[in-house]
């Protein structure tokens, strides 16, 4: 029974669709009829059936069907910016990189932007971290004309670097690169300070050696040629030239061992040390050192320490260089006051937290002086400094690890009553 309702149920709405179509013609007919029923003189039961037969004749008509069309528009997606991808690719770059926006603001940056320009945070503007007029040139043009832009940084502080910098649009395919309101740039920065510091090791040791090494040679060459020639059977003439010409060698090859020292210091300038020192313990170590020396000039070196470990973050070979050659430097030219004094102390400045002074009470030097005491290869008294086996390259090398601790160095001569030079020596 339910199927056969079942079956029916679509010839029922077919009817009925028809009905509904037609109806407007059913009732016109029906009333055309009625009126000529009435009017006209039309027998009732011919009228009845004849509404009858239209009806029938209706069921049967076939449905007219609308068929309505509508345009739509669908929308084309917006390309595809892989912001994660980027994001991954940054992060694998040895290099310092990162991405910024068409208005200059950091999106993404790695770790290596991090160590080396902590200013560069994303959301903040770029330039704010790192001014620099040719970096802004570079971002500038690259936005410009849509095509890569390189040059060359040089930064002084905190220590001296040289970078590749390039700035790279990233384009994306089938985008017109200057209606993009979301136009991104790669930044790249490529190490260069290596290759810099190599080249400049190279010019500097040819022209300091060939200028420091030429009185010493050209004194070996004399007594060679005086023992070949005319001193050949001297004996008291070879010996007293051989014991010359040892001293020369000598003085070359302490030469040569403290411009190597000072090269490699320079070549690693800019990688900071990551060691623990206990700063009290050095200086004793220092003045034990160095007790014999003291001994022989008639100096005595006093250590002044807090009684609380002193511990800074560095490299315990190059600083024990450093206190090595200031109190040696005290011993050897403030041998006449009689004593040097070596004081450690605390302080509150600004990226510092150690202070080592070393004070001798010698003669000091005059004050236009000081300011290139710590260049390569000056000498106040060449005569002298050459007499006390110095090589102008002390306060350079002091100089230059102090500056690779990220520390500060200043010299003052007498400045108070009694005292010679005082360095002093500020560490983090």
């Amino acid at each position: 029974m339910y199927d056969q309702q079942a079956e029916d149920a679509p010839a029922i709405q077919a009817i009925a669709a028809r009905l509904v179509t037609y109806g407007p013609l059913l009732i016109a007919a029906t009333f055309v009829t009625a009126i000529f029923a009435m009017l006209g003189g039309l027998r009732l039961d011919l009228a009845m059936v004849g509404i009858g037969l239209l009806l029938l004749f209706v069921v049967f008509l076939p449905v007219r069907t609308l068929t309505v069309t509508k345009t739509v528009e669908v929308p084309v997606a917006a390309p595809h910016k892989p912001v994660g991808s980027m994001a991954s690719v940054v992060n694998a770059l040895a290099d310092p990189a990162l991405t910024i926006d068409r208005r200059g603001t950091v999106i993404l940056r790695n770790d290596a932007v991090g160590r080396q320009y902590p200013g560069m945070q994303p959301g903040k503007v770029l330039t704010l971290g790192l001014r620099n007029p040719e970096l802004i040139a570079a971002i500038d043009g690259a936005l410009k004309t849509g095509e890569t832009r390189s040059f060359e940084l040089h930064e002084t502080v905190p220590s001296e670097t040289w970078d590749r910098v390039v700035v790279a649009p990233l384009q994306i395919a089938n985008v017109n690169w200057f209606a993009d309101e979301e136009r991104q740039l790669l930044i790249t920065f490529q190490s260069l300070t290596e290759l810099k510091r190599v080249d400049a090791m190279r010019s500097d040791f040819i022209a300091n050696a060939s200028h420091e090494l030429r009185t010493p040679l050209a004194s070996l060459v004399g007594f060679i040629d005086t023992l070949l020639g005319p001193a050949a059977n001297d004996s008291v003439a070879r010996e007293k030239f051989l014991g010359i010409m040892r001293a020369q060698a000598d003085r070359m090859s302490r030469l040569i061992d403290d411009m190597l020292s000072l090269s490699r210091i320079e070549m690693h300038q800019h990688v900071l040390p990551t060691g623990s020192v206990d700063l009290s313990g050095l200086l004793r170590e220092v003045r034990e050192g160095l007790q014999g020396i003291a001994d022989a000039a008639e100096v005595e070196v006093r250590l002044s320490l807090p009684q609380d470990a002193a511990v800074t973050t560095g490299d315990r070979g190059q600083l024990y260089e450093v206190f090595e050659n200031l109190i040696d430097n005290a011993i050897k030219y403030g041998a006449s006051g009689k004593y040097v004094d070596v004081t450690l102390t605390t302080v509150n400045r600004l990226g510092a937290r150690y202070l080592v002074s070393v004070v001798d009470r010698g003669v000091g030097v005059e004050p236009e002086q000081v300011p290139r005491m710590t260049e390569r290869f000056y000498r106040i008294d060449a005569e002298a400094s050459r007499k006390k086996k110095g090589t102008g390259l002390g306060l350079a090398i002091v100089k230059h690890i102090v500056q690779r601790h990220r520390g500060q160095i200043a010299i003052r001569s007498r400045a108070a009553e009694g005292e010679g030079l005082r360095v002093e020596i500020y560490l983090p």
